[in-house]
């Protein structure tokens, strides 16, 4: 499998209360991670037992290299298309609650890196792309395979990728009409909604204990793509209601454990 899109390094402290302007809060953990929905649906997808190479953008600065050791002990291959950047790569900075895993994300994305380079092809059976970097994901979504698209939130790029896209993964956030073969509709807690050409239906989240939220999307992706990848085509009307349940029970388990500890969980 192919994952492309944004590797970030997380900077993830939990705390009692989210912070408020102005307030200062104690944390009882820290921790320094690979993340960035590109790179927590490879690692996803790795720790399910499958190959998977995530093409991102890092550098050479320290940071970047514990993003990619960080990736290399969950059996993620990396291709870093921009090796020689000094900069420091993309930090997120994530406040998790300690009562029922809500979080907030302060982020860069991937503003300001314009990357673009040749993406070999020739031996992936499912792309899955988040929408950073828009120039590689438009060199992955040309893949003779299906494509998976993590629409977390509207971006630029989306005009000319959507066209190219087999299964579009919408947030509640991204409520824009989309035209693909298969389109699904997170909603929190609430059913997932899925469309496939005139046929359409929902399926309920399980209910669990939340004990941290963060990532958990960028998680149910990453199990959904899997499961795209193990049919070897796109979805039909049937598949939708096993792959959905798949991507829920594995987000579920994110969601059940605290930081970094989900990914161990699933190996």
């Amino acid at each position: 499998m192919l994952a492309v899109g944004l590797c970030t390094v997380d900077l993830v402290q939990r705390v009692d209360v989210l912070p408020v302007p102005g307030q200062k809060v104690q944390s009882g953990s820290v921790e320094l991670v690979a993340g960035g929905p590109a790179a927590n649906a490879a690692i996803t997808i790795a720790a399910l037992g499958a190959s998977v190479r995530l093409v991102t953008a890092l550098g050479s600065h320290p940071l970047a290299d514990l993003a990619k050791r960080d990736l290399a002990q969950y059996g993620v291959e990396v291709v870093d298309v921009l090796p020689d950047r000094v900069e420091p790569p993309t930090v997120s900075a994530v406040s998790v609650r300690n009562s029922d895993g809500e979080r907030t994300v302060v982020s860069h994305n991937a503003s300001g890196i314009t990357v673009s380079a040749d993406i070999d092809l020739s031996d992936v059976d499912t792309v899955l792309l988040d929408g950073h970097h828009p120039a590689l994901a438009l060199k992955a979504a040309r893949a003779d395979v299906p494509v998976v698209l993590d629409a977390g939130s509207r971006k630029p790029v989306f005009g000319e990728l959507l066209p190219m896209v087999d299964v579009c993964a919408c947030s509640s956030a991204f409520q824009d009409p989309v035209d693909c073969p298969v389109v699904t509709r997170t909603h929190d807690a609430d059913p997932v909604q899925w469309f496939v050409g005139s046929d359409r239906g929902e399926i309920p989240v399980p209910q669990v204990e939340a004990k941290d939220t963060s990532g958990a999307g960028d998680v149910w992706h990453g199990a959904l793509a899997l499961g795209v990848a193990r049919l070897r085509r796109v979805p039909e009307a049937a598949d939708m209601p096993d792959l959905i349940r798949y991507a829920n029970r594995i987000a579920g388990v994110r969601v059940q454990h605290e930081g970094a500890s989900w990914r161990d969980e699933l190996r």
